[in-house]
């Protein structure tokens, strides 16, 4: 099946030319994205990938996962379909290395012994675009940001929309925005919620396990004068999800364990322009959440995180030259299972410098020195240069530094025998670099882009006996390429393909959840009532650990596909519909964990 979807994906690029129409693209090189702190265009930025409010609404994707899953290089890793915990490895690297921003602050948990994120309840109802940064980004966002850094950014509107939906599973879900927004001023609010009888997390299971979650939402943005700007974003989730796990023989399957989790983040910011020559930003931000897990072993965790943040710089996204500087203190705080609380801190300065000497060359360097309060400070690297040749060919190259500070569990050492903090334990490390070339063709109907690129990670920590350690080195190596066309002015393709070769250096053993061969197609139909989307992904087999014997094992391979279709009514209401697992596989994105079979589900979206 993987053979079949990458040969129709390139059938299907190579016949773009001959069935072109007429028609309006989107001028692709001149998206603007900011999750690099100094705005760029797209073209100037390797490495990165944006999703649009559109490709969502296309897709009819529900929480993050739906989407980021047919990205390249990006792997998922689900415990259990419908809120099953929810990771996002980038370019082989462990889940802890995902850095998560929502509106630019952080959102990776720092009561987690690993420190990462999960996506499960990552709700898409106010979100606008989508930013992926594959490889290291120390330079840029500090600890955690690894393998990659992935960037939401939520909407601001000027009317107000609505949606709702219900189909298999006993799944219900609706969702509601409100703004009001001109030059000077912006106000919005919105809410979203999510209910679902859903499927056994267990395969092996056959209850149903249930998950719900709401989100709602603030934002505001006020002009105090001709040059100086104040605004912010407020954001609450709340989440609720059956679990299974393990009975009192330590047999998994079935159980009436659950997880509850609430969290809350936002921002303000103040923005001065021209004040002393430089664009000037200070903002504050601030994340809490609390997780509960309900089971025969209970526990509960607590964390918190506060960023102080200040930037000067000049230069607009299309300017030849630019740059920014900044100072940030982040501090953050979260129980361990003891019931005890530990906090973490870290200074850091930075700056970003974007170089276009002629038209066609463009250089970033971008510098960053943290330092940990509890660890020798760091300083990261990042250089990246494209080059746009003639024959709508362009090349691009990257190198980056990167760098994970022991979470807080790993410092004071909590599950540790004997109890005690750690001693010895370095940050991880890590130097990552790619090479890319695209084409774009002179009509805009067809692009093509294929990166290689490297991943070396070192003094990887892990549990050893009893103690957390500094023992692994990682290496991955890998290809991703992509497709994206028009074949006629209604019928466009977007394919993507993924070579991971991610091996643990230390023992020779391939990394967990991170699949050697991994594709995607979605074909997409727009006509002038009628929007409809098919998406079709698979996976090649990967190395795994079984939840009933801890032991290696392997995931089989599976391919999956979806479809979603829209009919306008009328310009401000679309009739909804989507058949997720077409063909009704029995497949597993983690081993061991239920996926859910063919479910049909249909509703409605109003806007003004």
């Amino acid at each position: 099946m993987m053979r079949l979807l990458l040969s129709t994906a390139a059938m299907l690029a190579l016949t773009t030319t001959a069935r072109a129409e007429t028609a309006n693209p989107t001028d692709v090189g001149e998206l603007i994205v900011t999750a690099t702190r100094l705005e760029s265009r797209i073209g100037d930025a390797p490495g990165v990938r944006v999703i649009t409010a559109e490709d969502i609404a296309d897709r009819q994707a529900t929480f993050a996962g739906d989407i980021l899953e047919t990205v390249p290089g990006l792997s998922l890793s689900r415990n259990g379909d419908f809120g099953g915990v929810t990771y996002v490895r980038m370019r082989g690297a462990s889940a802890d290395k995902t850095l998560l921003l929502i509106d630019g602050v952080v959102q990776n948990d720092p009561s987690s012994p690993n420190g990462g994120y999960d996506f499960s309840s990552l709700d898409l109802g106010d979100v606008d675009r989508i930013e992926v940064l594959s490889g290291p980004q120390g330079s840029l966002w500090g600890s955690d940001a690894i393998g990659g850094a992935i960037a939401f950014t939520t909407r601001e509107l000027d009317g107000w929309r609505a949606s709702a939906e219900a189909g298999s599973f006993g799944t219900v879900r609706g969702a509601a925005a409100f703004g009001v927004s001109d030059d000077r001023r912006a106000v919005g609010l919105s809410a979203s919620a999510y209910s679902s009888d859903g499927v056994s997390k267990a395969a092996n299971g056959t209850e149903e396990d249930g998950f719900s979650s709401w989100t709602v939402g603030a934002s505001g943005r006020l002009s105090l004068g001709d040059k100086l700007r104040l605004d912010g974003r407020l954001r609450y989730n709340e989440a609720k999800a059956d679990i299974d796990g393990y009975d009192a023989f330590f047999t998994f399957g079935d159980t009436a364990d659950r997880s509850e989790s609430r969290s809350w983040t936002g921002f303000a910011r103040l923005t001065a322009d021209d004040l002393l020559g430089l664009d000037q930003v200070f903002d504050v931000s601030l994340y809490d959440l609390t997780r509960d897990n309900i089971s025969a072993f209970s526990s509960s965790y607590d964390a918190r995180r506060t960023t102080l943040r200040w930037t000067a710089g000049r230069g607009a996204a299309r300017d030849p030259f630019a740059f920014l500087v900044g100072i940030e203190r982040d501090d953050t705080e979260a129980s361990i299972s003891t019931g005890a609380t530990a906090g973490l801190g870290a200074g850091s300065a930075f700056g970003v410098l974007r170089f276009a000497p002629v038209d066609r060359v463009s250089v970033t360097a971008s510098l960053r020195h943290d330092a940990p309060d509890a660890y020798d400070a760091r300083t990261t690297v990042r250089l990246a240069g494209v080059i746009a040749l003639d024959g709508g060919v362009t090349l691009s190259a990257s190198f980056g530094q990167g760098f994970k500070t022991p979470t807080i569990s790993q410092t004071v050492c909590d599950f540790c025998f004997p109890a005690g903090p750690s001693t010895g334990l370095t940050p991880e490390t890590a130097e990552g670099w790619d090479l890319g070339v695209a084409w774009r063709s002179d009509d805009d109907r067809l692009f093509v882009r294929v990166t290689g690129y490297r991943l070396e990670v070192e003094d990887q920590i892990s549990y050893g006996v009893g103690r957390y350690v500094n023992i692994d080195r990682t290496l991955t190596t890998g290809v991703e390429a992509e497709v994206e066309a028009e074949l006629t002015g209604r019928f466009h393709v977007k394919a993507a393909y993924a070579f991971t070769d991610a091996v643990d250096v230390t023992t020779g053993a391939e990394l967990i959840r991170a699949p050697e061969n991994a594709g995607s197609v979605t074909l997409l139909w727009t006509g002038d009532r009628l929007k409809a989307a098919l998406t079709v992904r698979a996976e090649g087999e990967q190395a795994d650990s079984d939840p009933s014997t801890f032991s290696a094992a392997r995931r089989d391979g599976f391919t999956a596909a979806d479809l979603s279709g829209s009919w306008a009514l009328t310009d401000g209401l679309d009739l909804t519909a989507r058949i997720v697992n077409l063909t009704d596989q029995d497949y597993q994105q983690s081993l061991g964990y239920g996926e859910a079979g063919r479910g049909l589900f249909v509703g409605f979206r109003l806007r003004n």
